[in-house]
């Protein structure tokens, strides 16, 4: 979805009609939304490291992993805010919600950072590799979309 949405900004030439491609990045995002949901419903769950409704939605307060459980839940609060931006985007002007939508960034570097540092599998082989590959994919659709002679290539004025 963060791939996506960074291309669509940069006015990319799919191959695919772009009403298309938005409805994925609009899917992939909502199905984000539902499996953050997923899992903060089973961390209440879990008995091996309890944490509480409030411990979750107040960031840096859970025993377990302050730090890092903190940022996963910056993240879904901002990911939440982002969303109900999106429900009420044709009542707001365009430049705001597009600043809203901005957020995405940060919830994406804090969920990332949330997985590497608070997730039992963050010091996993395989998920280092996921992890390094999410980095690389994002920087990379960044840096084309950042860069003059990528945005031409990616919008076919090169």
């Amino acid at each position: 979805s963060v791939i996506l949405g960074v291309l669509l900004s940069a006015r990319t030439r799919f191959t695919w009609p772009r009403f298309a491609v938005e409805e994925v990045h609009r899917f992939l995002a909502i199905l984000t939304g539902a499996f953050v949901a997923l899992h903060g419903a089973s961390l209440l769950l879990d008995r091996v490291v309890p944490i509480s409704l409030g411990q979750m939605l107040v960031p840096f307060s859970s025993p377990y992993r302050p730090f890092a459980v903190g940022l996963g839940a910056a993240a879904a609060e901002l990911m939440a805010a982002v969303g109900i931006s999106n429900h009420f985007r044709k009542q707001m002007p365009h430049r705001l919600w597009r600043r809203i939508h901005y957020l995405t960034l940060g919830v994406w570097v804090l969920a990332t950072a949330h997985g590497v540092l608070a997730g039992s599998d963050g010091t996993d082989p395989w998920f280092a590799g996921v992890a390094a590959a999410s980095v690389a994919a994002v920087g990379l659709a960044f840096a084309v979309r950042c860069s003059v002679r990528g945005r031409a290539w990616l919008t076919g004025t090169a």
